[in-house]
């Protein structure tokens, strides 16, 4: 993969989403189902061509270039008049570190990968986002990267976090979270691009959110 801006700014703008989408499952028991089985299908998808590939195109990363303008922007307030979502960025962060633990450590990846190809071969029987697949990348979650520690701890409704369902869908983003963390470092991505390069990611989401309005 190419170390650039872009394919930075694509993998960022992943992590988001599946930050997104904890929080909006965590809050209300819903998040958009395009954005939702492009984050899950990440987890299984492998030997694209490009980074973009594993999210079929930009459209189906569009709330996560929106998330990122909005989080790493100075504005405290969103366009629509909300206060910014400070848990977003904690997600992000936590996904970031936990994947650094998780590159460390070869018996918990190894156990990851075969998860995953457990997890593959399911997908002859079920579509990405049954309730089964949901739950098996939920469980991997569980046993290879919560162990990692520290936990994240996910803000929310209980009465939403105690939903079984949502749960697994909860743990499944994160660990496509944890995927798209990844690809950000393979995409040369590490603390000083996210500290120096905020500006440059910030107008490169806004030309890549341009990009898919013009193809509409």
């Amino acid at each position: 993969m190419d170390q650039n801006t872009e394919n930075r700014t694509i993998a960022l703008a992943a992590i988001f989403q599946c930050a997104e989408g904890v929080s909006k499952i965590a809050n209300t028991g819903y998040f958009d189902s395009v954005p939702f089985e492009s984050c899950i299908e990440s987890i299984v998808t492998e030997n694209t061509d490009t980074i973009l590939d594993i999210y079929s195109g930009l459209p189906n990363l569009e709330i996560g270039l929106k998330t990122l303008m909005f989080q790493l922007g100075n504005n405290p307030m969103t366009p629509d008049g909300k206060s910014k979502n400070m848990d977003l960025t904690r997600y992000a962060i936590n996904l970031l570190h936990l994947e650094k633990k998780l590159d460390s450590n070869p018996d918990a990846f190894a156990e990851l990968l075969r998860g995953i190809e457990d997890a593959q071969r399911q997908l002859q029987h079920f579509d990405i986002t049954h309730e089964t697949i949901v739950s098996r990348l939920a469980e991997i979650y569980s046993t290879t990267i919560s162990s990692l520690g520290p936990r994240i701890m996910v803000k929310g409704d209980q009465n939403q976090l105690g939903n079984k369902n949502h749960a697994a869908k909860i743990r499944a983003l994160l660990l496509a979270g944890i995927r798209a963390s990844l690809l950000w470092r393979q995409a040369g991505g590490n603390r000083w691009k996210l500290m120096f390069e905020r500006g440059k990611m910030q107008r490169q989401a806004e030309a890549f959110l341009a990009e898919i309005k013009a193809n509409r």
